[in-house]
């Protein structure tokens, strides 16, 4: 079983700030680094940590090609990564003390992929595999174009939220991940709770993984839901939390976990990251994740996470 993941590949530049800048402001920042990000790469990590055969599908600029050594170092295969003479998508990140952060996105090689790459890419695949996409790449119907004739599981983290290119491909995909204000802007809607209403009574193929930050995460499907807390942590930085969460949480499903055990092997893996600094490099191990999950009382109840 392998997880094909179509995502984007960033360069992030985290700066350590007391306050988010203001209009017309000079604002000096208390540390620096710069880092191996993107919403794509971060939750293939997060798969290969968790043990799954994650295959990355994307575009990187020719200069940074540091960033292939990394997620291959993580398990990551970067076969169906190509290396082009522009610039990589890359990030501006503002982390407050208080672990709030502020980000401008810059797409770069993320969005030059071409369909002849994604045909290439999806070629192998058969029943049984799954596709995970998110939204900074382009190049999303083709490759569920593709997914679909090759009877993949599709899997949808559709952030940054652009509600008029998502909604015509949720008719398509198994799977949607949001978190809360994602699922109400999807459905316009105002409480979280008509926002699950909504999705189940629009799109009833959908199974959702629906997170709420520190409420927990729930999962929905036609007149299921099902729900794991979260765990309480001191949070440090949460840049990389929800795909850590996505990474681990599809890893358990496509190892044929139920939703609950997934969901509290994905939050066990989230609480992790938010106590450490970064992106990708805050992405802990499986082992971390048991070991972290046999101190709580957050245990699913119908077996052991795989």
């Amino acid at each position: 079983m392998t997880l094909y993941n179509l995502g984007s590949i960033n360069i992030d530049h985290l700066y350590q700030v007391d306050h988010f800048v203001r209009p017309g402001e000079t604002l000096g920042s208390t540390d620096y680094q710069t880092v191996l990000g993107g919403k794509g790469a971060n939750q293939s990590i997060a798969l290969a940590r968790a043990g799954a055969d994650v295959r990355h599908i994307g575009a990187l600029g020719q200069q940074d090609d540091w960033a292939l050594t990394q997620l291959q170092e993580a398990g990551v295969n970067t076969d169906q990564v190509v290396l082009l003479p522009e610039a990589s998508g890359h990030a501006i990140i503002q982390l407050t003390k208080a672990a709030e952060n502020a980000i401008i996105l810059y797409p770069g090689a993320n969005h030059r992929l071409t369909e002849a790459q994604l045909a290439q890419a999806l070629a192998n695949g058969q029943r049984g595999d799954w596709l995970l996409m998110q939204n900074e790449t382009n190049g999303l119907e083709a490759a569920i174009t593709q997914a679909r004739q090759q009877r993949l599981t599709i899997a949808f983290n559709p952030a940054p939220m652009d509600v008029d290119r998502v909604r015509p491909l949720l008719g398509q995909i198994d799977w949607l991940i949001v978190n809360e204000v994602e699922a109400m802007d999807l459905t316009e809607t105002q409480t979280v709770a008509d926002a699950e209403q909504a999705l189940v009574n629009t799109y009833p193929q959908l199974h959702t993984l629906l997170t709420l930050g520190k409420a927990g995460v729930v999962y929905l499907h036609r007149t299921n839901r099902d729900s794991v807390a979260a765990h309480s942590v001191e949070a440090l930085d949460t840049t990389a939390a929800g795909d850590t969460f996505i990474g681990y949480a599809l890893s358990a499903l496509a190892a044929g976990n139920s939703p609950a055990q997934a969901m509290a092997l994905g939050s066990a893996a989230a609480a992790i990251c938010v106590t450490r600094l970064g992106a990708s490099s805050s992405i802990p191990t499986l082992e971390e994740t048991r070991a972290f999950m046999s101190k709580t009382a957050h245990q699913p109840t119908d077996g052991d996470p795989a």
